[in-house]
């Protein structure tokens, strides 16, 4: 049975029986560009999600045309000035608010794979490269847009980034603001996987993610949001006490007896 959460009339969550919860951007009319009203859906969507009972992957999209057209420029500009925090204020965490909307997805202790398609600039890039997948459209088209307005990437872009993109792709990219197929992000590291049909390739693969052992997941993922930042003696400890964790408990039992009989595994969810 499937049930629809609405944070707001800019995100749709809706959640099946495996654990998968399919996470849509709803402003189709505008490409899903980023407005306040979406900035704060996105935050509701995330706070949703990180509490979800039985969650165990996420599939981020875009509705309509494309994924995300970055920062609705009109809207953002109707907005004062002075109703907004300085981008200095850590308002949520270690982040400022846009920069959470692409954090967010990192932050979630589940795995997150975007699936994106048409349109995928500035703002709505680095929301993808939030999660932990991309699965893009070869025809997608792609950019590192800030420099056109005389801005720099400033919602969590160059901490997604490193370690993923090329240096000096990103580099080019971002003085240039040149536009890049989905097949291109693939060779510079914006895309992990090219497909025609990159939500029904997501889906296959967080319905994958979902038939393992949800506890040996978030683990693995609170390594992987560690591992690029930490010292190899912090690395090898945290592998330590994330084993340690898992090792005879009901659901790393069950992983080993489900293999072992060729089944499905029943796992008990965190």
């Amino acid at each position: 049975m499937e049930y629809t959460v609405n944070p707001s009339d800019r995100v749709r969550i809706a959640m099946g029986d495996d654990g998968v919860a399919q996470v849509r951007l709803v402003r189709a009319d505008k490409m899903n560009a980023l407005d306040p009203d979406m900035f704060a859906a996105l935050l509701d969507a995330g706070h949703v999600l990180h509490d979800l009972k039985g969650l165990r992957c996420v599939v981020l999209a875009g509705e309509g045309r494309s994924f995300c057209a970055g920062l609705d420029l009109t809207s953002m500009a109707n907005t004062a000035r002075h109703d907004r925090a300085p981008l200095t204020d850590r308002t949520h965490g270690n982040a400022n608010l846009p920069q959470q909307v692409a954090m967010l997805w990192r932050k979630l202790p589940v795995p997150v794979i975007a699936a994106v398609h048409g349109v995928c600039f500035g703002g709505g890039l680095q929301v993808a490269s939030g999660a932990d997948i991309r699965v893009v459209a070869p025809d997608a088209r792609l950019a590192v847009m800030e420099m056109k307005w005389g801005l720099v990437p400033d919602m969590a872009g160059y901490a997604l980034w490193r370690g993923v993109v090329r240096d000096d792709c990103l580099r080019e990219l971002t003085y240039t603001n040149r536009e890049f197929t989905g097949a291109q992000a693939h060779e510079y590291g914006f895309a992990t996987i090219v497909d025609p049909n990159p939500l029904a390739r997501a889906t296959a693969i967080a319905a994958e993610i979902a038939e393992r052992n949800p506890h040996a997941e978030r683990a693995a993922k609170r390594l992987f949001n560690a591992y690029l930042h930490a010292a190899v003696d912090e690395i090898l400890m945290a592998e330590s006490v994330e084993q340690q964790a898992l090792i005879g408990t009901k659901n790393q039992i069950e992983a080993v007896m489900s293999q072992m009989e060729k089944r499905k595994g029943l796992f008990v969810d965190p």
